[in-house]
């Protein structure tokens, strides 16, 4: 063995044996979703695998692009409550519809399938669980998003976690006890 090779080799060795030398990898802190605004819904779309790599998962919405989501991104759209269709399209058209309601967050994630010639994107509803569970997501850049309104710059999902939660307003116990009143006997 050379000198070289065998200095190195020590050097690791005493290295990684020396207390508090061995790099550790904290585990990623948790993706923090901020609560919808008052009377909107919200939906995190998200993409996960490696398939398509070099293909964006372009989500739009009647026919305007909210934003694109390149492998291990993820965003944050707010919506008024009520029907939305969201479409992915490559060579083949993927649509996924889902019913926002107030105070709601939903997740979408979308795949790049096997195709013809290129992938096929597949949209699809998700859960916080199947979310969660994706490793390494990261925001989608501004960049990447496009002029349909609705998905969250970085700075805007910053400040509305950073903003105070407001209080649910109280009702009297009297009132509530009470029950509706009618004027007309």
């Amino acid at each position: 063995m050379k000198l070289s090779h065998l200095l190195v080799a020590s050097t690791v060795a005493a290295a990684t044996a020396t207390p508090g030398f061995a790099a550790t990898k904290a585990a990623p802190a948790p993706i923090a979703i901020p609560a919808p605004p008052a009377g909107k819904g919200q939906i995190v779309f998200y993409r996960t695998g490696t398939m398509g790599f070099a293909l964006g998962c372009s989500v739009n919405e009647r026919g305007q692009k909210v934003s694109s989501l390149g492998t291990g991104k993820y965003f944050i759209m707010v919506a008024d409550p009520g029907r939305h269709e969201f479409t992915v399209q490559s060579e083949a058209k993927d649509v996924l519809a889902l019913e926002v309601e107030d105070g709601e967050t939903q997740f979408a994630g979308c795949k790049i399938k096997m195709g013809i010639m290129v992938g096929r994107p597949d949209i699809r509803p998700s859960t916080e669980a199947e979310f969660r569970a994706a490793k390494n997501l990261k925001m989608v850049d501004a960049e990447d998003m496009g002029p349909a309104p609705g998905a969250l710059r970085p700075e805007q999902v910053a400040a509305a976690l950073a903003a105070p939660v407001p209080e649910p307003a109280a009702v009297p116990a009297a009132a509530a006890a009470d029950g509706p009143t009618s004027a007309s006997h």
